[in-house]
């Protein structure tokens, strides 16, 4: 029986930065602390450096689920994220996307977040910290998991 594993979009499969790169700085301006409640944000971001083949990667040794939250305030940015996965993961995340605010909520072995919010510090399983001097990237990630 393969592992569950959880794997965070903002900042760890998506690169959030390069959606805000697309829009007008009046805008970013009016959302300033809040850039990720812009309508239709998520749906510009692009993935992050190695993130689709890990995913893959990670996806033949592991049960693998994307795990995220969406902000509550903005509603485009739930069917954006879903967008997201089938644009650029397609059939290998079928079905395998869950929106939570409430991380903690769900239940396998590891989650690969950049951050200990929404339940994160309080998952059952190893929580692998991205972006962290021990997993900067993907491949020490993968050099870790594989």
């Amino acid at each position: 029986m393969k592992k569950i594993l959880y794997v965070d979009m903002d900042n760890v499969l998506v690169d959030f930065a390069s959606g805000i790169k697309n829009v007008p700085e009046k805008i970013q301006i009016e959302y300033q602390g809040r850039l990720d409640e812009i309508p239709g944000i998520f749906s510009l971001m692009r993935p992050l450096s190695g993130a689709i083949c890990s995913f893959e990667r990670l996806s033949n040794k592991y049960d693998t689920y994307i795990l995220s939250t969406a902000p509550w305030e903005n509603a485009s940015a739930w069917s954006d994220k879903n967008l997201w996965v089938k644009k650029y993961l397609g059939e290998i995340a079928y079905k395998r996307l869950i929106l939570t605010h409430h991380k903690n909520l769900n239940l396998g072995d590891l989650l690969i977040d950049d951050r200990t919010a929404n339940g994160a510090d309080l998952f059952k399983g190893e929580h692998i910290i991205f972006g962290s001097k021990k997993y900067p990237n993907w491949q020490t990630v993968c050099n870790y998991l594989l």
